[in-house]
């Protein structure tokens, strides 16, 4: 992976057809390095060819496999009537709740005075 992202670097960079000497700079500059059979074949292989149509080429296999947002999306729709009674039940409890609010802000409100200033808090505006 690193050669290939070495070889689009060289080619962002303004080189048309990188040789393994310029990989091998760029993968240097990393303190990265590679096997010269590795950095030959992939030079051989990529020679010639448009690097932004294989890149489109590739986009388009990965949109073949889906993505994360439908799959973690499911859950979500699935809790929400569960969370909609949960609601329902937390009507009654409101000034209970709002109550240790309060106190929550209270405790909050005096977190940073030991910190010594570490967030700036201890200057005057």
């Amino acid at each position: 992976m690193r050669i290939i992202a070495a070889y689009l670097l060289a080619v962002l960079g303004g080189v048309a057809s990188p040789t393994p000497a310029d990989l091998k700079k760029i993968l240097g500059a990393v303190e990265s390095s590679a096997d010269n059979a590795q950095l030959e074949e992939i030079c051989k292989d990529l020679n010639g060819k448009n690097i932004e149509e294989l890149v489109q080429l590739g986009s388009a296999k990965f949109a073949s496999f889906g993505g994360g947002a439908a799959a973690s999306s499911a859950p979500a729709a699935g809790a929400a009537p569960a969370a909609g009674a949960a609601a329902a039940k937390k009507e009654e409890p409101k000034k209970e709740e709002k109550k240790k609010v309060e106190e929550e802000e209270e405790e909050d409100a005096g977190a940073g005075a030991g910190m010594g200033g570490l967030f700036g808090d201890d200057e005057d505006y």
